[in-house]
Order: C-alpha cells, then sequence, then structure tokens
C-alpha cells in the first residue's frame, strides 16, 4: 500500500518537532511519530518530575494544539510531550486504501502510546508520575489507556471525550464532511498535516461507517482507579452531557466540570476556564 504524496507541514510547532522511529508489532508496521516536549525546564533534571501527555483530538495534530500544552504546563510544572497520532502531523500518514478499524481508539491507547513512551524511555516510574490529557477521540484514547494500565499513570483529565455514539456526533462528522469538500476547510487543515486527506478520511470514514454506531467503551471504564477529571461544554456540537454523566456513572470517583459559554474545543474557547480547572484538580492530588 503506497502512502499519498506529502507536503511539509508549515506550523512552527511541527518545525520544532522531533520523530521517534516505532518498530512494528501485530496490531502495526513500522511508524514514525511527531513528538514534541514543551516546558522542558520544568524539574527537566529530575527523572520522577511529572509528565503531562496529550492526547489530540479527531483532527488535530501537534500544530493543532498551538500554544496550549505549553501554557498548561507552565501552569502546572510539568514537562508536557504532545505527539501527533499515525495517519497526522508529521506522523506515517494512513495509506489511501487503508480504513480504520471499529476500535481504532483501542489500539492507540494499547498499543502505540506505551510503545512511544518505550521509546523515549518513559519508564515505570515516570509513568506512574504521568498525567494524561486528551480532547474528543484524544479523550476516549486517555480514559482506554488509564484503564488498561492504571498502574502506569498519576491521573487524567478528559476534555469533551466520546464514550459511545450519539446521533449530535454523527450528524457534526458528516455537516464537515460536506464542509471539508466545498469549502475551504481542507486547506485550512492542511496547514497542519503533511497529508490532510489521510488525517481527515481517516477519522471521518470511520466515524460515519455504520457499523461504528454500535461502538462504545463504556464497559471498559470500570478499572480506572486514578484520579479522573472530565470536562464538557453545554454548547459543544459533537456530543452532550451524557458523555461525562455516564463516566461518572462507572467512574464513581470522577470529577466532573460543565462549561458554559464555548463549544468542543475548550482549550480555543474558553482556555482561562480550562486551565483553573484542570490546575485545581491536578493539584488537589498531590
Amino acid at each position: 500500500m503506497q502512502n499519498r504524496g506529502t507536503a511539509p507541514a508549515t506550523s512552527s510547532a511541527s518545525a520544532a518537532s522531533r520523530l521517534a522511529e516505532l518498530p512494528a508489532s501485530a496490531s502495526h508496521g513500522p511508524l514514525r511519530i511527531e513528538y514534541r516536549w514543551v516546558n522542558e525546564q520544568a524539574n527537566a533534571q529530575q527523572d520522577d518530575s511529572p509528565i503531562a501527555v496529550f492526547l489530540h483530538e479527531g483532527l488535530g495534530s501537534i500544530a493543532m494544539w498551538r500554544d496550549w500544552p505549553q501554557t498548561l504546563c507552565a501552569r502546572l510544572g510539568m514537562r508536557g510531550l504532545v505527539y501527533s497520532r499515525p495517519g497526522y502531523g508529521l506522523s506515517t500518514a494512513r495509506a489511501s486504501d487503508d480504513k480504520w478499524p471499529v476500535d481504532f481508539m483501542t489500539a492507540q491507547a494499547r498499543d502505540i502510546l506505551p510503545t512511544l513512551l518505550d521509546a523515549l524511555d518513559i519508564d515505570l516510574r515516570q509513568r506512574q508520575r504521568m498525567w494524561v490529557i486528551g480532547h474528543s477521540d484524544g479523550g476516549s484514547i486517555a480514559l482506554l489507556y488509564a484503564a488498561l494500565y492504571p498502574d502506569a499513570l498519576a491521573g487524567a483529565v478528559v476534555i469533551a471525550p466520546h464514550v459511545f455514539v450519539e446521533d449530535i456526533s454523527v450528524q457534526s462528522i458528516a455537516h464537515t464532511k460536506q464542509l471539508y469538500e466545498t469549502t475551504d476547510l481542507r486547506a485550512k487543515l492542511a496547514r497542519y498535516h503533511a497529508d490532510v486527506d489521510s488525517a481527515f478520511y481517516g477519522w471521518n470514514d470511520i466515524w460515519l461507517d455504520p457499523a461504528f454506531r454500535r461502538w462504545s467503551i463504556v464497559e471498559a471504564l470500570a478499572p480506572i482507579r486514578r484520579p479522573l477529571l472530565a470536562i464538557q461544554s453545554h454548547d459543544d456540537n459533537y456530543g452532550t452531557m451524557a458523555q461525562i454523566d455516564t463516566i461518572a456513572a462507572r467512574v464513581p470517583h470522577a470529577q466532573l466540570v460543565k462549561l458554559d459559554a464555548c463549544g468542543h474545543s475548550p482549550h480555543r474557547d474558553a482556555p482561562a476556564a480550562l486551565n483553573d480547572a484542570i490546575a485545581a484538580f491536578v493539584r488537589a492530588q498531590r
């Protein structure tokens, strides 16, 4: 299978990133993963200093986060690891005939993230002080990682996560496809991905697949033991409060924050309120 041709991403965030080579496994071939450290000066000389790992949305990448990971890590006094999942940013592009499976988020949490941590020499002791912070699909992956590896993190923060498929999600994703194919949305997203079609259609095709309507990770959440903060906006056009209310029902110790006056991306729409909520929660666990 041949990857589509690529053009370099133009964002300064991508220009400052590095590449990690991941070996092939039973679930994937060899991968090139774009990653970047932010706020590197924070306790960098201490092997057990806390780390925040950022997991982006379904159309995200290192560049798409912009400066928010740096800002939050400076507030928390942590180093941050930001990376682009396969198919995104400058990471290995998705082949044009490769369709993501229904359980693609589980594979990201079970295989890709731990393998990247191994490649970057982040050992178990460091992982036990590691926070995973995920947005949208990245929030779902963070939940799955926390459930699959409950002793390999300090806690998780999930922003607008999905734990099951809602009609509002499918309707908005179908509308986004129309915009991608008829407006300048494709050109705008191309600033954040070397192969923009790899990023867009990998995400869009699986979410609009009828088989995906039955996807749910609700039953997988029970093993989560570490502190968990789940954040959702009332004005999110990709999901409702039912998502984080369901998380709280399955993970009783989870704390919820429900935001007003912002949409699916609080780190862009309401960064001050978001940072305040995350900082207060993380510091309360120390």
